[in-house]
């Protein structure tokens, strides 16, 4: 069939119109690029505003932009500390850290190393052996154990799976998993990689530019040794993790089309017999050697049936002598002791099979609905585009990560006195506006993301104070939170109308509502909570449809954040939902989990506590049909929107408004559902027990 003119270029056409309608396009995999940088931007931040001295890196597939919504590719994330120095040369030794030489000879893997423990007052080997992740060897070196990373990992995300160096961490309901590498940071460009630099084969990649910018990134350590070695306890991979991603982002967007149609292949051919033989790292790493050895006018378009071939040629001779060398530090096979003897003729006639089938095979690839995509094109009919679908994903990935941020700097203050709060938020204000001050593109995106939220909640916390004294919201309260309404569509202003409502102004409440009536569509903004795992359905197709044109901007106009106030905003907070900040009961405390320290504050949903306090509000000013209306809204949303991440408190503030009401028994209706959504820690208990009071007290 290849034989046959214009083949090759028809069908490559619209397999690559079939990668773009599934998000494999320019557009969309910069939009992913942006989105999983500024994540680590944010990420980063983060430990900063806590005064961790750390970094963070997402790689992998979901930042490079090589995966789809079918391939369902992790989450890698890369977290190191900048306590340790690493290094290759005795000039680099710095005084007053942990030093360690990287040790790299003949008797360490390629692409490995041992870690020798240095005085950290001299450069000097260091004499004693602190604890029980160090060894004294046969010579006398003080060498650094790998599992030191395990025991890092598994105090960190307790419940997590080690898998090599990466420790699994089960994502939430409905959404990937995380792969977590603690890394140590080196400055220096890696010995086994220094020829690298000056290799250039026939494709003439990567550039000269590209290798001095790989070199000028250094390279990792991470916590696995090599297999099958005699010091595996002991040995360090060397990481290029970074220039990989360097290199990913300078492939056109055909090669990125042959990489994931490489891991389709994978998914649907070996994967489901052969789990962990072959690795998508060893197809990016056939991917490189094939750019790197073929003229860069072979990578186009019409082209991509012939570049797969190719890369599936390399790989089927890599396999057949057991061998892929690391692109950039070739002496490391990747796969040394991962292809069984048993595996290997039936691996080898798979590829064999999808190498002859002159592309046909790719019709039996399922993910992504490949086939009847590529049949539709091939009939020439339009196929449905889901780069919608990932636009949205995109946006509320970034939106709640903003979310898990500004709730964990939150919980640092939940039992603070007013003092200690403020000064605690206004140091994370200060800290925003210096790093902001001192960086540019995403990084600086990432404090404008942060830094309103900050100032919403400083202001909210002066309000409780000053409401506390004097009734009254201060003057600088209200400048604060108007430095943070434009956050989301409408958090940080139900903020404002919870204040204004509790001081009983209620004429400039009923305004505050009104506005966020106008801007609130419940058929395009989205949800966001991070504050516990709960099962995440579909999202709406407008809001979608409206993130695929917009980055991060789009958060202030398609998401609504839940609502969270701290104990110091008591103030502002209304009775019935002061009552959510004290939902354990000293049994309910030995049922939390690690993560569940937001229910210390009181966290509401932002649609359903609109509705509730328009309800209140409209009561007060005696506008009997708005108020029935407020009523009805509450309760079709907390039974029709899916994406409800604190339903229990929303059947809260129902049952209450039902009590108004006099309809008790609904009300009592409205608890014990409270409780069939989270049986423990629910204020559900304390509104069942005032109203069981209040019937026998008026009988």
């Amino acid at each position: 069939m290849f034989q046959q003119p214009g083949y090759i270029e028809y069908v490559s056409w619209r397999l690559s119109e079939v990668f773009a309608d599934i998000g494999v396009d320019e557009r969309i995999v910069l939009k992913r690029r942006r989105t999983w940088l500024l994540m680590a931007s944010m990420a980063t931040l983060s430990s900063q505003l806590k005064d961790e001295n750390g970094s963070v890196y997402f790689l992998g597939s979901q930042c490079e932009g090589t995966t789809t919504p079918g391939l369902k590719s992790d989450i890698d994330q890369l977290l190191f500390y900048n306590d340790f120095n690493l290094i290759q040369n005795w000039a680099d030794w710095e005084p007053g850290v942990c030093n360690y030489l990287m040790i790299q000879d003949e008797t360490v893997s390629p692409g490995y190393c041992l870690l020798q423990r240095l005085r950290n007052d001299a450069p000097l080997p260091g004499n004693d052996v602190p604890d029980q992740y160090h060894f004294r060897d046969r010579t006398g070196r003080i060498l650094l154990n790998n599992i030191l990373m395990s025991a890092v990992a598994a105090d960190a995300y307790e419940g997590g799976v080690r898998h090599g160096p990466a420790y699994t961490k089960q994502g939430r309901p409905g959404l990937l998993d995380t792969d977590i590498v603690f890394a140590f940071p080196c400055k220096s460009w890696p010995l086994p990689a220094r020829q690298w630099l000056d290799q250039q084969g026939a494709g003439q990649w990567p550039s000269a530019d590209m290798r001095k910018y790989c070199s000028s990134n250094g390279c990792f350590v991470v916590g696995v040794g090599c297999k099958g070695s005699e010091n595996e306890e002991l040995e360090w991979r060397i990481s290029t993790s970074l220039a990989e991603r360097c290199l990913m982002y300078n492939l056109n967007i055909t090669q990125i089309q042959c990489y994931v149609l490489m891991k389709m292949i994978l998914k649907t051919f070996i994967k489901p017999h052969f789990e962990d033989v072959i690795s998508s790292f060893m197809c990016k790493t056939v991917l490189f050697h094939c750019i790197a050895n073929t003229y860069s006018h072979v990578w186009r378009e019409n082209n991509l049936l012939v570049c797969l071939s190719l890369c599936l040629s390399v790989l089927y001779n890599n396999i057949l002598h057991e061998n892929c060398p690391h692109f950039i530090i070739p002496g490391n096979n990747l796969m040394r002791g991962h292809i069984p003897h048993e595996s290997k003729p039936y691996i080898l006639e798979i590829l064999q099979y999808i190498i002859k089938s002159e592309g046909r095979a790719i019709l039996e690839i399922e993910c992504d609905c490949l086939f009847d995509r590529l049949h539709l094109k091939l009939s020439d009919f339009l196929s449905f585009k889901i780069n919608d679908i990932i636009s949205g994903h995109l946006l509320l990935t970034t939106a709640l990560e903003v979310d898990k941020n500004l709730l964990e700097y939150l919980l640092l203050t939940r039992n603070r006195s007013y003092k200690e709060a403020i000064q605690q938020l206004l140091r994370g204000i200060i800290k925003l506006v210096i790093i902001s001050n001192q960086c540019q593109g995403l990084d600086k995106t990432a404090c404008s993301l942060l830094a309103p939220w900050f100032c919403t909640t400083l202001g909210s916390v002066l309000a409780s104070l000053s409401i506390h004294q004097c009734n009254a919201i201060s003057a600088d309260a209200l400048t604060l939170i108007s430095l943070g309404l434009n956050t989301d569509v409408s958090s940080c202003k139900l903020k404002l109308a919870s204040m204004l409502y509790c001081i009983g102004d209620t004429q400039r409440t009923e305004v505050v509502l009104r506005d966020i009536e106008a801007n609130y569509d419940p058929n395009i903004v989205e949800p966001v909570c991070r504050c516990h795992d709960y099962i995440e359905q579909a999202r709406k197709r407008r809001f979608c449809a409206k993130c695929d044109n917009h980055n991060e901007e789009a958060i202030k106009y398609t998401t609504a954040f839940c609502v969270k106030f701290l104990p110091c905003e008591i103030n502002c907070v209304p009775y019935e939902l002061r009552q959510e900040m004290y939902r354990s009961t000293q049994e309910d405390l030995a049922f939390r989990g690690r993560h569940d320290d937001w229910m210390d504050l009181a966290v509401v949903d932002s649609l359903p506590y609109f509705y509730f306090l328009q309800y209140k509000t409209y009561n007060n000013l005696r506008r009997h049909e708005d108020k029935q209306r407020a009523l009805s809204n509450l309760v079709r949303t907390i039974d029709q929107e899916p994406n409800i991440g604190h339903r229990e408190t929303a059947l809260n503030l129902l049952g209450q408004c039902m009590e108004q009401e006099d309809r008790t028994v609904v009300a009592l209706r409205c608890y014990s559902l409270s409780l069939s959504v989270r049986e423990r820690n629910n204020a559900a208990k304390i509104h069942i027990c005032r109203l069981f009071s209040n019937i026998i007290s008026n009988q």
